[in-house]
């Protein structure tokens, strides 16, 4: 016996992801919905070998579904999923709205599995920031083992990040690089994005850090360790999918890079790429369309006790939403609703 689905937000990049990977990971599903905005009421979608068309999301009955991955943002993630949540339809929801809140659950599943129970305080369930993951996923294994104190990381994020619109402008300013009469400002983006690098995602805080950096923060903590001190420097790089990060980590007891590598070759969700030779790392190119967190350049940092560095790549639409969002599905059905 299999689950009654709903992917909201099937047309969006995150939402087409969803669908693919429940299909690709022969998720139990005995029926599926796809919903979008009226604007693209009817679109045809991909399920497998299927096509589905969608239906509008304002009008839609979740009485009977067993869950709702939500792929919209927070505005409409507001309105609809306490409606689905009401309806008794389990949200997972992508957005940022339910990440902070004391009752909600916000899991990765490699990480911390176990959170899942907490889902029926509200029938919610939150997915982290496409940045937190893939980097909590390469921090656990090693925490579990040497205690982590602190992590400095830089991330170089790709404009998928930003949704449809970010790829567009960086596709639509890379070609006018080449004629000059096309000029194509930005709009998307605070500066030109192509051939370029921005220290900018999300909005500033009092504080000078970016909300982008604030998330990766708090959620770490909540996800991994409070007691565990972050600091982040997000930045958006002219990548269409694929997020990077240097994570700088600093431990409470020893732990050698060759000890880490160990580790990681053993942890779920990881793939260790890491020869000391050219070419011997991943770049985000190489990750697009794979399920792994690839780790590489993994070496001891000198200037502290007890500390290493670390390349981490993964495909953000992948892990860092619709992959994630359907690996705690597979959970929730496992661990809690068992249907399937």
């Amino acid at each position: 016996m299999g689950y009654r689905i709903v992917v909201v937000g099937a047309t969006g990049n995150v939402g087409h992801e969803m669908l693919n990977i429940l299909a690709e990971r022969e998720f139990p599903v005995d029926e599926i919905a796809a919903l979008a905005s009226r604007k693209s009421l009817g679109t045809e979608v991909s399920f497998g070998d299927r096509t589905l068309k969608t239906t509008d999301l304002d009008t839609f009955d979740f009485t009977g579904w067993d869950m709702a991955l939500f792929a919209v943002g927070s505005e409409a993630t507001q309105k609809y999923a306490p409606k689905a949540a009401a309806a008794g339809c389990v949200v997972i929801d992508n957005s940022s709205l339910y990440r902070y809140d004391a009752d909600v659950p916000l899991i990765v599943p490699e990480v911390n599995p176990q959170a899942v129970h907490g889902y029926a305080k509200k029938n919610i369930i939150a997915n982290p920031n496409c940045s937190t993951a893939q980097m909590v996923v390469a921090l656990k294994p090693l925490h579990d083992r040497a205690t982590i104190k602190r992590v400095v990381v830089s991330t170089y994020q790709s404009v998928s990040g930003a949704g449809k619109e970010g790829m567009d402008e960086l596709w639509d300013q890379t070609k006018s690089i080449y004629n000059p009469t096309d000029s194509k400002p930005p709009t998307k983006f605070t500066k030109q994005i192509a051939f370029n690098v921005i220290p900018h995602i999300d909005v500033f805080l009092d504080s000078g850090e970016t909300k982008e950096e604030w998330k990766m923060v708090a959620e770490t903590k909540k996800i991994l360790d409070p007691k565990v001190k972050v600091t982040a420097t997000c930045v958006r790089v002219p990548v269409f999918v694929g997020h990077s990060e240097s994570i700088n980590i600093e431990f409470e007891n020893p732990l050698d890079a060759d000890e880490a590598r160990d580790i990681l070759r053993e942890s779920p969700g990881i793939m260790v790429i890491d020869k000391r030779e050219d070419g011997g790392y991943v770049t985000p190119i190489e990750c697009v369309g794979d399920y792994a967190t690839f780790i590489s350049r993994i070496r001891d940092d000198s200037t502290i006790e007890n500390g290493i560095n670390l390349w981490c790549v993964s495909d953000n639409l992948r892990k860092g939403a619709a992959l994630n969002a359907v690996q705690i599905a597979e959970l929730l059905g496992r661990e809690c609703l068992k249907k399937g």
